[in-house]
């Protein structure tokens, strides 16, 4: 089991973080040392439920705040083990989202007299598919260690607040044709050809935006994929156009499954997947206490976070976090030592009631 410092500086536990692999579904290694290195803090109560870590404080405050943030990353991209060059540490997940992780360790460890009671959530499989989240099955069996009046997902933000998040859905578009053999193609009808129309409508698609609390939102409806064809020699009887629609949380699923009918009417539509958006959430007085600790401006979250999960168990949640979201999954992913430092300082002094 890898050795977790927690009373070392933030960075230095970002590179241990990084150092441990924790690829979607292998992240026991991992969790098993937070746990260890949670356990022994006198001042926390620890829960484990697969490879989620639940740490909690009970000091009788008349406020709970959570932060959260997920172990598991995308697979290992040949840029391990962690290095620093300068201000910047370099490795899997170090931006998405360890340094999170360490900033969320290291509260948990060193604050022992926040203003505020603390619950600390480190889940796993958050980058797979949804029905293996740690966080939506505790949100299922354990919906009591979840509660709280703000919750800080520490996805990366580049320190900036990001409100609520977008609504994801897929869909599928069919068009059916007649198979016949390409030398006498005036016998079939080209299912790939009737496709065309679903093409054109998704080019001159235009997205709508639109602010909710001071944040704007931008939708986007996107194919992703096209599958059509059976054979080189063979018109095609069948072509599906996969659709991705990115909808503001003033949409729930039901009226967004209905635009996309709309926008393909007179076709077979079938919506495969959806998650809800969520809205900002910063008319809560905890995260407005949190926005004044931050002191930047507040941006709507463009894709869809953990976020969605608090929400609907009703608990108002935030995005923040130390990484750069647009460094996620690349191979030269990095995080900025200064940033996770800021992070640290920001969460704590907020977490003390300094204003």
């Amino acid at each position: 089991m890898p050795s977790l410092d927690l009373s070392g500086d933030v960075a230095a536990l970002t590179a241990a973080l990084v150092d441990t692999p924790s690829v979607s579904g292998a992240e026991t290694a991992l969790a098993d040392a937070v746990e260890a290195t949670l356990s022994v803090r006198p001042h926390l109560r620890v829960d484990r439920d697969g490879d989620t870590v639940i740490a909690r404080t009970g000091l009788g405050r008349a406020h709970r705040v959570l932060l959260a943030g997920h172990l598991d990353t995308v697979p290992i991209a040949d840029n391990l083990p962690s290095r620093r060059d300068g201000d910047r540490l370099y490795g899997c997940g170090s931006s998405d989202m360890k340094s999170g992780d360490a900033v969320l360790l290291r509260t948990a460890a060193t604050l022992t007299e926040p203003a505020y009671d603390l619950t600390f959530v480190c889940y796993d499989n958050e980058e797979v598919g949804s029905a293996l989240n740690g966080l939506g099955r505790v949100a299922r069996s354990h919906p009591d260690w979840l509660a709280a009046d703000l919750a800080i997902l520490l996805e990366p933000t580049n320190g900036d607040v990001e409100a609520g998040c977008q609504g994801t859905l897929r869909a599928t578009v069919r068009t059916i044709g007649q198979r016949a053999h390409s030398a006498r193609s005036w016998l079939g009808e080209n299912a790939i050809h009737r496709a065309a129309p679903v093409l054109d409508r998704l080019a001159r698609y235009a997205a709508r935006e639109v602010e909710i609390e001071g944040c704007r939102f931008r939708e986007g409806l996107n194919a992703v994929g096209i599958d059509g064809g059976v054979a080189g020699n063979i018109i095609p009887d069948e072509c599906v156009v996969t659709v991705n629609f990115r909808f503001a949380p003033d949409r729930d699923e039901v009226a967004a499954s209905a635009h996309v009918r709309e926008v393909f009417g007179g076709y077979d539509v079938d919506v495969v997947d959806v998650a809800p958006g969520a809205l900002p959430g910063l008319d809560s007085p905890l995260a407005q206490a949190f926005l004044r600790t931050v002191d930047r401006p507040v941006n709507a979250k463009l894709g869809w976070t953990d976020v969605s999960r608090f929400a609907a168990i009703g608990v108002p949640a935030l995005n923040f976090g130390p990484g750069d979201p647009n460094l996620a999954h690349k191979p030269e992913e990095h995080a900025m030592i200064p940033e996770i430092e800021r992070s640290e300082r920001v969460l704590a002094g907020f977490l003390r009631g300094v204003q």
